[in-house]
């Protein structure tokens, strides 16, 4: 009954991964769209090259006229040179370097070419905070870097990292809104933040910025990392709230005043489509519509203490996004295997109950993983190859110890993002 549950969750999760394909969403948000007869194309994310081969298609059967732009994705396998003739390039993530300098570049060069009369379609998916990312002025891409490894390691939400980032990154912030202007801009978000707020998407290139300085200041200390930041970052801050620099973007700025934006694709979307093959299967659904954040370990531990196996044809499915607080630990994993190995520890010796944690584009940090399905079968199972499952945990080093009980779901490229999932049965 196990080895079919983990067959059933997969089922289910390749159904998530289906129902929330960004392409189709972006022909349904376009369709009667009134744009200009020149069409700017920007697509930013790990969902960027299927967003942008539907926009292009939708764009050459509205008899528009593709005046240019690029497509900047991660580098998953399946990429291609171009897509209707746009360059597609490759940032890098989740920390940015000189391939993301090189690709914020181009869309410095892309703005240059839209006219005041052209529109512009920016299409934004996760990831687009690292991948196109290059320095604001006044810091350099080393301290970009060591900001973002702070703030990958601190605990904090995407929503909150991306509120502190925006604000050193040359697109993030409104910046890119503020460069396209006054041309037409059309944004269509693929939302990977949990509340799908625009403006910490991707870093909100194409929102107002609604934090300050001293907003930026507080969520810093608060995560207790100032100590870990270049003298340049805190800097920054400090003249902005003394006033010898300006602000970013904020609601009323002129740029904003030709810019429509919406997020047409969601993390709700994915787990209706689980739900309804789920229901199809014969199974009992409950959709839970509370969100997953928090601390990752606690998260698993709360959710395999729920599961006792005693109702095996019950199937709860979950979204959302939880965190790791690595502090000074370099354990190789990801949030949704750190969740699935916490619960492992509270399902141990228990039958007839699965859990599955997988982030729906298709990789879970750094690793060559999905995510993971587990059992009451799979803390002892790490013991059995010869790991401290305990310490493994304890060390965020999830992936080598779910490696070894046969728990990991492969990395692949999904052509998604819209955050994680979690399902359970029994």
């Amino acid at each position: 009954m196990i080895s079919d549950h983990r067959a059933t969750l997969l089922e289910l999760y390749a159904a998530a991964i289906d129902a929330s394909q960004p392409g189709p969403a972006v022909t349904a948000a376009l369709a009667g769209a009134a744009l200009r007869q020149r069409v700017h194309l920007i697509a930013i994310g790990k969902a960027a090259p299927a967003m942008a081969a539907a926009a292009a298609a939708w764009v050459e059967a509205a008899g528009r006229a593709l005046a240019g732009g690029l497509v900047v994705s991660t580098d998953d396998g399946s990429s291609r040179a171009t897509i209707a003739g746009l360059p597609v390039l490759t940032g890098d993530h989740p920390i940015p370097g000189q391939r993301s300098v090189r690709a914020a570049s181009a869309i410095g060069d892309a703005t240059r070419r839209v006219e005041a009369a052209d529109s512009v379609l920016v299409l934004l998916s996760g990831g687009a905070s690292s991948l196109a990312a290059a320095p604001a002025a006044g810091i350099t891409l080393d301290d970009l870097v060591a900001l973002n490894e702070a703030l990958l390691a601190s605990g904090l939400d995407i929503t909150a990292m991306n509120r502190v980032r925006k604000r050193f990154l040359q697109w993030g912030a409104g910046r890119l809104a503020k460069a396209l202007a006054p041309a037409e801009v059309r944004c269509l978000v693929a939302s990977d933040v949990v509340g799908d707020d625009i403006a910490a998407i991707g870093s909100g290139p194409c929102a107002p910025d609604d934090t300050t300085a001293d907003d930026v200041v507080a969520i810093l200390r608060a995560a207790a990392i100032t100590r870990e930041l270049p003298p340049a970052i805190l800097r920054l801050l400090a003249d902005v709230s003394a006033g010898r620099s300006g602000e970013t973007p904020k609601h009323g700025d002129p740029a904003f005043a030709a810019v429509h934006a919406e997020v047409i694709v969601r993390n709700g979307i994915a787990l209706a489509g689980a739900a309804a093959r789920a229901a199809g299967l014969g199974l009992a659904v409950e959709l839970v519509s509370e969100p997953l954040t928090g601390d990752a370990a606690a998260a698993g531990a709360a959710l395999g203490r729920g599961l006792d196996g005693r109702e095996p044809g019950r199937c709860r499915i979950r979204g959302g996004e939880t965190t790791v607080s690595l502090g000074t630990s370099r354990g190789t994993g990801g949030r949704c295997q750190e969740l699935a190995l916490a619960a492992a520890r509270e399902m141990a010796g228990r039958s007839g109950a699965t859990l599955l944690a997988a982030g729906t584009d298709g990789r879970d940090g750094p690793t060559e993983a999905a995510g993971a399905v587990v059992d009451g079968r799979t803390w002892a199972r790490v013991g059995d190859a010869g790991r401290d499952a305990a310490l493994d945990l304890q060390r965020h080093d999830a992936f080598p110890a779910l490696s070894a009980a046969g728990a990991v779901i492969p990395r692949r490229s999904t052509g998604t993002n819209v955050a994680d999932i979690v399902i359970t049965l029994g």
